[in-house]
């Protein structure tokens, strides 16, 4: 069983913004400690035996310069890496282009901060209709899949079963406090709660099929 309130309330969920050379882009970051060392996450996130257990099949070159395809998702350029802190690359899907950052900080012998940012051009209309949630639920379910292998990589959720889990009761009201914390990051950042509240809606009914 997953304790699904523990694991969202374990989640630093932040939003801004930032100037690129094609314009205002959303800045996205997504926070959780775990209980162990620098060097196991820093495997666990970027080995291609361990990625498969709680996240989705990949392939590619995985090293600095080298490019990856996520089974089914996004696939890209590695920009830079630099072990056991941090990685950076292009997160390229559905013919646009954004970019991604994860830092690894140790806050002790066995516990390590784990932060992932996402930066990408959402158009005005995108981001009234599904908010920050169309992105950020789907990284809660990748975090959260990381929380488990890493407490018990044996009985952990498979994520070939994830999308039987999502539908499932347990599933169902993840995602639902997965969207609710986006809305109040949106809030914090200055979006209008009810236009929130209103996008986290549609990006949930998105996930669960129940979209019109």
């Amino acid at each position: 069983m997953i304790q699904v309130k523990q694991q969202i309330s374990a989640v630093r969920r932040t939003l801004g913004s930032r100037q690129l050379e094609a314009g205002e882009a959303k800045v996205a970051t997504i926070t959780q400690v775990y209980d162990t060392d620098i060097d196991d996450l820093w495997e666990a996130v970027t080995s291609a035996g361990r990625i498969p257990r709680w996240f989705m099949p990949i392939t590619g070159d995985l090293r600095e310069g080298g490019t990856y395809q996520l089974q089914g998702n996004a696939g890209g350029t590695i920009t830079r890496c630099e072990r056991p802190t941090s990685f950076a690359a292009t997160w390229e899907y559905n013919n646009e282009v954004s970019w991604i950052e994860v830092r690894l900080t140790a806050e002790g012998a066995e516990r390590t901060r784990f932060e992932l940012e996402h930066v990408a051009h959402v158009s005005a209309e995108l981001w009234e209709k599904y908010g920050p949630a169309a992105t950020g639920l789907g990284w809660d379910l990748g975090i959260m899949g990381l929380s488990l292998h890493l407490a018990n990589p044996d009985t952990a959720l498979k994520p070939e079963d994830g999308p039987a889990w999502m539908q499932s009761p347990e599933g169902l009201e993840f995602m639902r406090l997965s969207a609710d914390a986006w809305v109040d990051a949106a809030i914090a950042s200055g979006d209008d709660p009810t236009q929130a509240r209103a996008s986290a809606d549609r990006t949930f009914a998105a996930y669960t099929g129940a979209e019109s």
